[in-house]
């Protein structure tokens, strides 16, 4: 059984996966030593561990790591992928795109995707032939809201809703309405554009937000929020496969 530790810039996903297959999903606000420990208390099985983090990383988690599991992999761009990187500056590519993509070829293998992750940013990256071509980096949807408020003098904090008015009458409003509908149409108008090179691109969106953009979008799209999970978990086997 495998351990898959992605942790992000807001929270830390945890998969376990046995024989390939997804079989929980859990979500910390930190991953320390003694989840560690009960997550082995569950699953005795646990043999092989690959963690990857944008933000920093505990030194004394990584030991422990190390010495508990027969193959543990910290996951960067030194790390071998089965999908070909075309990104010119390898070590500044966030391990969460790569590890996103790879996941994509993993469920559509030999397509062309779109890969969409919706979370403090929101990532554009696009795979052609198994080729990571590379992509785009957007503020995401707290980010916009929370600059607003943090880079002028009077407007105010104002949180995300499903529902909202398409032309604001008041200032809460209207950065409602400037911040949610420019989302939406800037990703509509990032899918129409790859569709234009790539009629059959498939779109796939993932990310702590992509429960907000889920039906809101006028493409169509495949929701996949443990697609980076998945990557990862591919990666530590692809690197097992070749020891």
């Amino acid at each position: 059984m495998n351990l898959v530790i992605d942790i992000g810039n807001s929270l830390t996903k945890v998969g376990i996966f046995d024989e390939g297959e997804l079989v929980e999903t859990i979500c910390y606000n930190e991953f320390n030593f003694s989840r560690l420990v009960a997550l082995k208390s569950v699953y005795s099985g646990l043999n092989k561990a690959i963690l990857s983090s944008v933000a920093g990383l505990d030194v004394g988690l990584l030991k422990v790591l190390v010495e508990q599991f027969d193959q543990f992999i910290e996951f960067n761009h030194h790390t071998p992928v089965p999908i070909e990187n075309l990104y010119e500056s390898k070590e500044t590519l966030g391990v969460d795109r790569i590890a996103a993509a790879v996941g994509a070829i993993s469920l559509f293998p030999g397509k062309n995707l779109l890969v969409i992750d919706a979370g403090t940013a929101i990532t554009f990256d696009l795979i052609n032939n198994n080729r990571f071509l590379g992509g785009n980096i957007s503020p995401g949807l707290k980010m916009r809201l929370r600059a607003l408020h943090e880079f002028t003098q009077k407007l105010p904090m104002v949180s995300y809703a499903h529902d909202w008015q398409e032309i604001g009458k008041t200032t809460e409003e209207a950065i409602r309405a400037g911040v949610q509908n420019g989302l939406i149409f800037e990703i509509d108008g990032m899918i129409d554009h790859v569709h234009k090179e790539w009629p059959e691109c498939l779109v796939i969106l993932t990310g702590g937000d992509s429960f907000f953009f889920d039906k809101k979008l006028k493409n169509a799209i495949f929701v996949k929020f443990e697609i980076t999970l998945i990557g990862l978990n591919r990666i530590l086997e692809y690197n097992a496969e070749k020891n």
